[in-house]
C-alpha cells in the first residue's frame, strides 16, 4: 500500500483481514481507498474492517529520530 502513495489505479482492491491486525489502521484504509480513480473494493470481515476504521495511529511512530539525531550531534 506504501509504495501506492503518490499513485492513482483505475481500480483498487482493499483485502481487509485479522490475519494481520496489527497493521489496520484509519490512514491504511484511507490510503487504499483514495488511490482508486474509479472504483474501490473493499473485501474482508466486518470486524477486521471495523478494528481498522477505529484505530487511529497517525501519531504513532516509533522512528527514534529525534535520539538519533542526539546521537550524532554528541559524536561529532
Amino acid at each position: 500500500m506504501h509504495k501506492a502513495q503518490g499513485s492513482e489505479y483505475p481500480v483498487v482492491i482493499l483485502p481487509i483481514f485479522m490475519q494481520h491486525y496489527l497493521m489496520l489502521s484509519r490512514n491504511l484504509i484511507y490510503t487504499g481507498l483514495t488511490r482508486a480513480k474509479k472504483l474501490a473494493i473493499v473485501v474482508g470481515t466486518t470486524k477486521a474492517i471495523g478494528l481498522a476504521i477505529r484505530q487511529v495511529r497517525d501519531q504513532e511512530r516509533y522512528t527514534y529520530l529525534q535520539d538519533r539525531l542526539k546521537l550524532l550531534s554528541v559524536s561529532t
